[in-house]
């Protein structure tokens, strides 16, 4: 699957909030600014908030990992015009095999996870890649059972594309790809933690207020993630617009217009360790 930065980052505001009160969690469990030399955002996408990162913590490296060529290389443009470009590096790599050649003193994984089957499996080797006292934050979307992901199930199983989508769609029979805080709080301080803080956020942001996308602002929210791997396993591009249209109608009457945008209330799970000295 090849993701569009362009479309991804319609919604940048929106999609960035997320990742600042992570980060802003982060500090407040290991609040070593000063000492921390070494920051890695695992799935950084087009970089601009992995970029942020080099102010918080303004005397370490910041790398940033991504498996998307495409997203990259909107990362390396900004990393080409960035006043701490000299700190800052993307490069590419799997998040499932990722290793890191030094100890990490920070490292945040921010609406990535979820796209890796079993990544509760995952924790424990970045816990163990942390230096003493470092820190790990991650974020997932928790929204599964939303309409966003309920009406696009339903969407999948009606229609002669089922047999094609069903595989793809993610998670289990319910559609859940992620685990609960408290799954998550387990996980982590199983793996050596000596301080864990996990919880849920509910935003509600209102997309679109200046009307581009008109009844559609939900569906272009989704077409910049959860939809682009179902659309991808549609070779035939009368079936990849059917389906689409098929889901847009849903949406619209799930979410409909307002004056003021479109309001989409979005669950998210978040969980901060501190591994142990």
């Amino acid at each position: 699957m090849t993701w569009d930065p362009g479309t991804y980052s319609k919604f940048a505001g929106e999609r960035s909030r997320p990742f600042l009160d992570l980060v802003q969690r982060v500090q407040a469990c290991w609040a070593r600014p000063d000492v921390a030399k070494e920051i890695v955002d695992l799935g950084c996408g087009t970089g601009e908030r992995t970029a942020g990162l080099t102010d918080v913590w303004p005397q370490a490296r910041v790398t940033g990992i991504d498996s998307s060529p495409e997203m990259l290389s909107r990362a390396r443009s900004i990393m080409a015009g960035h006043s701490a470009g000299d700190r800052l590096r993307f490069e590419l790599g799997d998040l499932q095999e990722w290793r890191s050649a030094r100890p990490v003193d920070v490292l945040v994984t921010n609406a990535a996870l979820q796209w890796v089957p079993g990544h509760g499996d995952l924790l424990p080797g970045l816990v163990d890649s942390l230096a003493p006292g470092g820190a790990l934050g991650l974020q997932v979307p928790g929204n599964h059972a939303a309409p966003t992901h309920a009406l696009m199930r339903e969407t999948v199983t009606d229609g002669p594309w089922a047999d094609r989508l069903a595989p793809v769609v993610r998670g289990d029979e319910n559609g859940v790809a992620v685990h609960t805080p408290a799954e998550y709080a387990d996980i982590l301080f199983r793996a050596g933690c000596e301080y864990v803080d996990a919880w849920e956020t509910t935003y509600l942001h209102v997309l679109d207020p200046e009307g581009e996308h008109g009844d559609d602002a939900v569906l272009a929210w989704v077409s910049g993630t959860a939809l682009r791997p179902l659309l991808a396993a549609l070779a035939d591009e009368g079936q990849r617009q059917a389906f689409t249209d098929a889901y847009a109608a849903r949406l619209r009457a799930a979410y409909p217009r307002h004056p003021y945008g479109t309001p989409l209330p979005f669950r998210r799970i978040f969980a901060v360790g501190r591994r142990r000295h």
